[in-house]
């Protein structure tokens, strides 16, 4: 039996097998459903996240290791219905509580969820951008795909943080899987963020020499390993992937990651006539204020609430948006646009 058909077993049934136990017995019965989940390798969802979700462990191609991650799928099997893959924070795991907005919305919506794991926190060489972190992100995928009823024109990445990190990483890693990708406060170059952390004295700097094997400076194998797990050395593949990059422009002054991240990484795929120059980069990044040469692109978006969008360009199938704002990600923005793409041409077999 697949574990979706377990799942939607128990779950048809929980409210029978109460109703015919009588309240005396619902702990009892409670404890005799959650004895069935463990024998079968699916676990209750952890404290915090809603009661539908569940835990399970899943075959990872990279190293052929059981990795754990958070699933929902509908009970309703009408047809395939859109898959939204979660990525946690620099510093989170697949339990982390900041993630349950994501599954809350798919509940809400009849959405399929996963939130793997991918090696966990991001301060040793199996996590941060690695081939295994990569394979794990595209075997909770095939784990759905096996488990739902999936549109695969309708799968969908996000993240923020070191999740964004890994949201335009797999944009480009894996290109032609995306009907849209939202990233938010990403890190795309992480020889030039740990340069950036190290001049603040932040922990993120030795964190990332953890994962690379020491400081990224010219010549070293660390640099080499530095670039190989960038968002930068794969983005431009992301071409005609519907992508959405957000950043707050308080971040890199109160957050951790300069916005500068985020608009180099929309330059890499947009036309040369809508790129950000370098200069103005800089005075964006250094200012935390709107250049005068880039004010008067700031549309009203609902979406994203009292957190005004002070700067947005776009450029054929990629986007970035500056946002009154900081370290974060602003859930209700990040889902309506991805609920709007769609991937126009059959996935390739």
């Amino acid at each position: 039996m697949r574990d979706t058909q377990l799942i939607l077993f128990i779950e048809f049934n929980r409210k029978r097998l109460f109703v015919a136990c009588g309240f005396g017995r619902l702990f009892a019965m409670k404890a005799l459903i959650s004895l069935l989940l463990i024998t079968t390798g699916i676990l209750a969802a952890p404290k915090g996240w809603p009661e539908s979700i569940k835990e399970i462990k899943y075959l990872s191609k990279a190293d052929q290791t059981q990795q754990r991650a958070l699933i929902y799928f509908p009970l309703v099997k009408d047809k395939p219905r859109p898959l939204l893959v979660g990525l946690h924070t620099w510093s989170g795991d697949y339990r982390q509580t900041g993630s349950i907005p994501y599954a809350k919305w798919c509940i809400d919506k009849k959405w399929n969820f996963i939130h793997p794991d991918f090696r966990g926190p991001n301060r040793r060489p199996e996590a941060t951008g690695s081939e295994l972190v990569v394979q794990d992100i595209l075997s909770a995928v095939e784990y759905a795909k096996k488990n739902a009823p999936v549109d695969e024109n309708r799968i969908y990445l996000v993240g923020a943080s070191g999740g964004g990190y890994a949201s335009l990483l797999m944009a480009g890693r894996a290109p032609e899987l995306w009907a849209g990708v939202s990233s938010w406060v990403p890190i795309s170059d992480l020889a030039k963020w740990h340069a950036q952390t190290t001049q603040r004295k932040l922990r993120y700097a030795e964190e990332i020499e953890r994962s690379i094997g020491g400081k990224p400076v010219p010549g070293s194998k660390a640099l080499a390993e530095a670039r190989k797990r960038s968002v930068i050395t794969y983005l431009a593949r992301a071409k005609g992937v519907n992508l959405d990059i957000n950043a707050g422009i308080t971040d890199g002054h109160n957050g951790s990651v300069p916005i500068s991240h985020s608009l180099e990484a929309f330059n890499i795929l947009a036309y040369e006539k809508d790129r950000i120059s370098a200069d103005l980069i800089g005075e964006f990044t250094r200012t935390g204020k709107v250049p005068e040469a880039l004010q008067g692109q700031a549309p009203v978006d609902p979406d994203y609430g009292k957190k005004n969008v002070l700067f947005r360009r776009k450029s054929e199938s990629v986007r970035v948006t500056i946002f009154q704002g900081g370290h974060e990600i602003i859930v209700q923005a990040a889902l309506q646009w991805l609920a709007k793409q769609k991937k126009m041409r059959a996935p390739k077999k």
